[in-house]
């Protein structure tokens, strides 16, 4: 067991936000804790859930997470994910899923997996490393001779290429890191969303489906996909 992996922190890129009731939270993707205990533990460990339970508006389990002798166990939960109309349950199974992956991500807390992520203050006296800016980093001019105009900047790219990721018709793709989805990208799947019978939850709910991603963590690119997904469902019926 490497216990200076396990308890590394994570980089801002691998941190996602999402609104809790205190403001904005700070977590990580399920994917992400998987990978960190597959190598810190070297594939050793495994996962079982030992207990669940379907409530009206929740489903709850107990998960024990085994590294050798190590145990360790912790409640996950998740909410009941209905159809805005006829109130019936979207999917049960995704729903336990969802509160599977909620008690692994705890359980591995108890091994120091981003446990930095619930301190008020930096663990060990260190700072927490600071988010990547959106501004444009500053250009250093060149010492010597001033080179053609064209030379810092390069090739202007072809009409038609992409942006932010996406790909225009007849274009090529950009494959720097998209951005976050816009509020008119959010909105059109809202009103798309409730066209078709389904309520935050469904839509919330799909989005962990199809990206493993809370609605307002997807990227452009993402809310793009998920607002086609929708367009493609038939209207549910109460």
């Amino acid at each position: 067991m490497r216990r200076e992996l396990l308890e590394q922190p994570f980089t801002p890129a691998q941190i996602r936000q999402r609104k809790g009731r205190n403001g904005m939270l700070d977590y990580v993707e399920g994917h992400t804790v998987i990978q960190r205990l597959n190598e810190a533990l070297e594939g050793e460990w495994s996962f079982e859930i030992m207990h669940h339970e379907v409530r009206e508006e929740e489903v709850l389990v107990v998960g024990k997470l085994s590294a050798g002798p190590v145990v360790k166990m912790a409640f996950g939960g998740s909410q009941v994910t209905r159809e805005r109309e006829s109130g019936g349950v979207v999917s049960l199974g995704d729903d336990l899923k969802a509160a599977a992956t909620d008690a692994l991500k705890k359980c591995a807390t108890f091994l120091g997996v981003g446990l930095h992520l619930y301190a008020d203050k930096p663990i060990g006296g260190r700072a927490p490393a600071p988010r990547p800016s959106a501004a444009a980093p500053t250009r250093v001019p060149p010492v010597g001779p001033r080179p053609p105009v064209s030379s810092p900047a390069g090739p202007r790219p072809p009409a038609g290429s992409a942006v932010n990721g996406t790909r225009p018709a007849g274009g090529a793709t950009d494959h720097r890191a998209p951005g976050p989805a816009s509020a008119r990208q959010l909105d059109a799947i809202h009103k798309v969303a409730r066209a078709k019978g389904l309520d935050d939850q469904a839509v919330e709910h799909m989005s962990l489906r199809v990206f493993n991603r809370k609605l307002d963590a997807l990227t452009q690119r993402e809310a793009a996909g998920l607002l086609k997904e929708l367009s493609n469902l038939k209207r549910r019926v109460a």
